[in-house]
């Protein structure tokens, strides 16, 4: 069996559909799967146990360069055609998507029916039923197994244990030398800016984290720096390290494995940090946490509650949802989490 899996972002949504590969793998161990990306994901699938082949989309690297490059473009479909797949499994269900299952060449193209973007479907041939949006999207994802003839797996596998080279690069960022104290991750910053929590909100917990005794990491990516900096100097935290910009996908993870908690929004480094293994206190605010939570068990949900919740929206001039869930409160339930860890 060749398979072709096409997600192509974001973070969160690539890492929860890591469990499709891996049950193709375990259910068909010589079956070729590959995986189609968008290069800000590309690194964390690099490796994979359950990929053959990464293909990276040339959308990011098309949009930056001055003026229409064909070189890029044509060496991708090139690539893409490059295999005759037995399956291609559009996970996306968006027209960036659906173009590239279009392009390639499968005797089966499976997707959904409807969605965000409904002529999406003119691209597949094997064609699902709508969503049910309420639904978790991992399992939804899972959905996609039974047009292949595979069963849903009885254990959820995301096949991202750190190797140990990754490890040691993500130990060598921390100061420090011994593991005597619980180290918490905050990750203060995400895409919509709907879901961001207050920065004196963050600087707050810092402290009250810091209080009590444990090690911080700020994590966030180049463009982050400034709040980094901003909450490891405003808090005044003596055990905290702004590793913001300084990471990618490969040493985040590990360092998110190492972790004893993270403290995150709805974004993908929660989901990263879930697939890892380690439990978060996530804030939702404008985001339905039934729909895309952390996987597994024991995480920590704080919600203010508001009727206007979830909205969806990504922008809003009135940011309670998110200033009303306090710092103690977040405090309260990372320390929860580093208790029972």
């Amino acid at each position: 069996m060749k398979v072709l899996i096409v997600k192509l972002s974001a973070l969160g949504d690539v890492v929860q559909s890591l469990p499709v590969a891996m049950a193709i793998r375990r259910q068909v161990p010589d079956a070729q799967i590959d995986w189609l990306v968008e290069r800000p994901s590309a690194g964390l699938l690099q490796g994979h146990p359950a990929l053959d082949r990464i293909l990276v989309s040339p959308r990011h690297q098309m949009a930056e360069a001055d003026g229409l490059p064909l070189s890029p473009l044509t060496g991708f479909g090139r690539e893409l055609r490059s295999v005759r797949y037995d399956a291609v499994v559009d996970l996306q269900g968006l027209m960036k998507s659906a173009i590239c299952v279009g392009l390639s060449r499968g005797s089966r193209k499976i997707g959904w029916r409807g969605g965000k973007e409904p002529l999406a479907a003119l691209a597949y041939n094997h064609k699902l039923a709508p969503f049910d949006p309420d639904r978790p999207a991992l399992e939804r994802y899972l959905d996609m197994l039974e047009p292949l003839g595979l069963e849903l797996p009885a254990r959820i596998e995301f096949g991202l244990t750190p190797r140990p080279e990754e490890l040691a690069a993500a130990r060598s960022l921390l100061p420090w030398e011994d593991d005597s104290q619980p180290v918490v991750v905050l990750h203060p910053v995400a895409k919509w800016d709907s879901k961001l929590w207050p920065l004196a909100h963050w600087v707050e917990l810092a402290e009250l984290l810091g209080e009590r005794g444990v090690r911080l990491v700020v994590s966030g990516s180049r463009d982050d720096q400034a709040i980094g900096r901003l909450i490891a100097r405003r808090s005044g935290v003596s055990d905290l390290v702004d590793l913001t910009g300084r990471t990618g996908l490969k040493e985040l993870a590990a360092l998110l494995a190492m972790a004893d908690a993270v403290v995150c929004t709805d974004t993908g480094v929660m989901h990263l940090a879930a697939a890892m293994g380690t439990r978060v206190a996530a804030l939702f605010g404008p985001t339905a946490p039934w729909r895309t939570g952390p996987s597994g068990a024991g995480h920590e949900i704080l919600r203010a509650g508001l009727d206007c919740s979830p909205c969806f929206e990504r922008f809003c001039g009135d940011l309670k949802c998110m200033e009303q869930i306090s710092p103690a409160q977040a405090a309260q339930a990372a320390m929860k989490l580093v208790s029972g860890r």
